[in-house]
């Protein structure tokens, strides 16, 4: 937690709220394109699409992997040059297609001949990339079982492209969110360099190559520094790519905004539910359908603290009355033994896919507020 974010919550703001520090934000952007000079950063706009934020990142020359026309739309409002906008997800409706092309947004991902017809039609002569699903080992929130196709039918379908007035421009993978390792970057630029070789080799060289996100905030364990990132990755590009070096895009979103941001939330229920359970359980009033939904499966474990204190173990739940409203049963955590209801909570590094996630309305909670300081 920041100073500023600190000096913020010693005036009691009303729970469950968000509040996240610009200049950490400033901070990691700074880092890493320092980490990755040869890379054009593409600001995932879902990890968190406050207009504060996405201003700051335009007035640093940013660029913006968008997933829907509203994203687009924000991106522009903030400030954003049309050219500076990758409409990155692989199922859009055609409207929006027709409408980010009417805006000039030139890069259009897809991953399906379906797709690409729909580009096709409603972004005639537009630049395309295809994703490629790859190996998504040392991530703790997997994409690829959604998203992504094999390197055989990327191949057909980027020859394919020509022949519908589009632009083969490059191909794009994503590691996983998450990501503790460097080695699904390794594995999948190899992979994909190989298909870089044939497409050139069959008449269609390709300029650009994004790498997608998967950059990782350290959450309760430690995970590898942009500059680790950095290496692996640029080693590999050389590595399999020579002095022939595509354009290197990388679309960041947990590791710009996620250690910027700390949610207060109050304790509403302190509790032992069964006699036989040594634990207590702690109800909060933000949950799963508050924000926190990358706590399903326990998968994104954040550091969570209150007070001080001997402590106990607990487990943590939500509002609402949902019995899936449990962020937290298996993984040990532990709470001061003199937490009761009224206390304040903190759930730190949660300025990622918090407020983006957040239901609205849903048992008549309204969403966190959001504090951008």
């Amino acid at each position: 937690m920041t100073p500023k974010i600190a000096s913020f919550l010693a005036s009691q703001p009303a729970t469950p709220c968000l509040v996240l520090d610009l200049d950490r934000v400033a901070e990691n952007f700074a880092r890493l394109r320092a980490a990755l000079p040869a890379a054009a950063i593409y600001y995932a706009v879902k990890a968190n699409p406050a207009p504060q934020i996405l201003r700051l990142l335009a007035e640093a020359g940013s660029c913006f992997d968008a997933a829907s026309l509203p994203e687009i739309e924000a991106s522009l409002e903030a400030g954003a040059q049309p050219e500076a906008i990758s409409f990155g997800n692989t199922v859009k409706k055609p409207s929006a297609i027709a409408r980010a092309h009417a805006f000039g947004v030139p890069l259009y991902a897809f991953d399906s001949r379906e797709e690409l017809e729909k580009i096709a039609a409603h972004a005639p002569g537009a630049k395309i990339y295809c994703r490629l699903a790859v190996n998504n080992v040392g991530a703790e929130w997997p994409l690829s079982k959604k998203f992504g196709t094999t390197l055989e039918k990327a191949k057909e379908l980027m020859l394919a492209a020509r022949g519908l007035g589009l632009m083969p421009h490059g191909l794009s993978f994503h590691v996983g969110s998450q990501q503790t390792g460097t080695l699904a970057y390794e594995l999948a630029i190899a992979e994909v360099a190989m298909l870089f070789t044939d497409l050139k080799n069959a008449g269609l060289p390709l300029q650009m190559l994004n790498l997608g996100g998967g950059f990782p905030t350290r959450y309760q364990e430690d995970v590898p520094e942009h500059d680790e990132f950095g290496t692996a990755i640029m080693d590999t590009m050389i590595r399999h790519f020579g002095n022939d070096l595509p354009d290197i895009l990388i679309e960041p979103g947990r590791s710009m905004v996620g250690d910027a941001g700390v949610v207060a939330a109050e304790a509403v229920l302190v509790c032992r539910r069964m006699p036989q359970d040594e634990r207590r359980w702690v109800y909060l009033d933000i949950g799963r359908f508050g924000g926190l939904a990358e706590t399903e499966g326990e998968a994104i474990r954040y550091r969570i603290t209150a007070g001080d204190g001997a402590t106990g173990p607990v487990v943590l739940a939500g509002p609402s009355c949902d019995g899936v409203d449990v962020m937290y049963e298996k993984t040990p955590y532990r709470l001061p033994l003199g937490l009761k209801s009224g206390d304040t909570v903190l759930i730190h590094d949660t300025g990622a896919y918090v407020t983006s996630y957040a239901s609205q309305n849903f048992n008549g909670f309204t969403p966190l507020a959001e504090h951008y300081i």
